[in-house]
């Protein structure tokens, strides 16, 4: 069954927007990977490594864009707009609070706990000065995630798109100046690029606080103070929404350290997977959210089936673009890869699983929607429960089994990511949001 115009209308004008601001900063994240590419496979391996250790950290602010927006979107549906604010303006006090002393401390301790995930010196010491950048800019990430999350609670996700691209943006030509030495920077190399990750986020950040301050007025942003009660509603949600984060980029980045032992060639070559299922799974995270948004506000108005439907129709919706964005990849594999691995032994390596992942996105693109969708009604206790044992129970020690000990190497591990791991979350989730547990979860 097709999904009706009006409706589609109200998805496409949430989540094209989030997609276009992911296209770009995607696109430009894989820009960036090109321009590291250019010193060395050691040196791509090195960064997509340590880009996603850090991510076990920052994913923790992550779990704010889920919390606000849950928030935010049942405020909507209740006719309360004026109060919308409160759950952002709390979301801020509580990143900067954790945030600068947190990462402090992990800045210091990041050599001893970089060796955890690789044992070879030349990534090490690379993967060591490029992570500490990336650490630093936690209190960025969430000021971010909060805005964001906000945004697309209120249905607005439009407005803070020049934000995005603006950071975006200068995060290449930081990227340019800061890895090659260029326009009279000093030449840093990989470390220039976390380096210019930090400042392209510390940007971004006020670019968002100053657009609250612009155009949050209507949602009575800073116009009433959190109260205690508020802040702990907030945290309840942002603590197994970000664990959420932490877990799947834990569990992504155990699995980094399994390629690793494998091959240096096979690390390179599955960090340029990441990132384009990163670039073809943009519809699931658009209108995953999109969806989210809906829900949210169906569950404030009291509209529980109108809730369920919005769920499936994002489906549809997310389903059908991921298809058409997957085609290349199945049909002009070794193409694509020749854009980011100049090695022609490399690339061979990644012929079949980009070829897998062209074919299996439209599917399983479903199972991080729905886990979306739940979150949105609030029910981010359970999704968090879900991704620890499907991660920590199948795709890590599975990964393992697949790759070092039986010798399959990556297509082995690709494999069991892509018809195991990530198909089976499709049927849990599918039938969490049929068992409709979620409508019954207050917040």
């Amino acid at each position: 069954m097709l999904v009706p115009l009006h409706r589609a209308r109200q998805l496409l004008d949430i989540g094209l927007p989030i997609i276009a601001g992911m296209i770009s900063g995607i696109l430009l994240g894989l820009i960036d990977t090109a321009m590291v590419g250019v010193l060395g496979v050691t040196a791509l391996g090195a960064v997509g490594l340590a880009a996603f250790a850090s991510h076990i950290f920052l994913g923790l602010f992550h779990g704010f864009a889920v919390a606000v927006q849950a928030l935010v979107s049942r405020r909507v549906g209740q006719g309360r707009e004026d109060e919308c604010s409160v759950p952002l303006q709390g979301g801020l006090v509580i990143v900067v609070l954790a945030a600068l002393p947190l990462s402090a401390l992990l800045w210091y301790f990041i050599p001893s706990l970089f060796v955890l995930i690789n044992d070879d010196p030349e990534v090490i010491a690379i993967g060591v000065d490029y992570i500490r950048w990336l650490i630093l800019q936690a209190v960025f990430v969430g000021i971010i995630a909060a805005n964001s999350g906000f945004w697309n609670g209120v249905g607005r996700s439009r407005i803070y798109i020049p934000a995005i691209l603006l950071m975006h943006f200068l995060n290449v030509v930081f990227n340019y100046m800061f890895i090659f030495g260029e326009w009279g920077a000093p030449r840093m190399e990989a470390e220039g690029a976390g380096f210019a990750t930090f400042l392209a986020h510390m940007v971004g950040a006020c670019a968002f606080i100053a657009l609250g301050v612009r155009r949050g007025g209507a949602y009575g942003f800073l116009r009433r103070w959190v109260n205690l009660t508020e802040l702990k509603s907030i945290i309840s949600l942002a603590i197994p929404a970000g664990l959420q984060q932490v877990l799947d980029v834990a569990a992504l980045t155990a699995t980094y350290s399994i390629v690793g032992r494998v091959g240096t060639q096979e690390l390179a070559c599955y960090a340029v997977l990441i990132n384009l299922v990163g670039l073809v799974g943009l519809p699931a995270w658009g209108f995953g959210t999109a969806g989210a948004t809906l829900v949210g506000q169906a569950i404030g108005r009291g509209q529980l089936d109108d809730a369920r439907q919005w769920a499936w129709d994002a489906i549809k919706v997310g389903m059908a673009l991921m298809f058409i964005l997957g085609m290349p990849l199945w049909l002009f594999p070794e193409t694509l890869l020749s854009i980011w691995i100049h090695d022609s032994e490399t690339r061979a390596l990644g012929i079949w699983p980009v070829r897998i992942l062209g074919l299996m996105i439209a599917i399983n693109g479903v199972g991080y929607m729905m886990a979306m969708m739940l979150n949105g009604a609030g029910d981010v206790k359970r999704v968090m429960v879900i991704n620890l044992v499907t991660q920590w129970i199948v795709l890590v020690p599975g990964a393992f089994v697949m790759g070092p000990l039986l010798g399959f190497g990556l297509l082995g591990i690709w494999l069991l990511h892509q018809f195991v791991y990530r198909l089976g979350n499709v049927f849990i989730f599918s039938y969490m949001w049929r068992r409709g547990d979620w409508s019954r979860i207050t917040i």
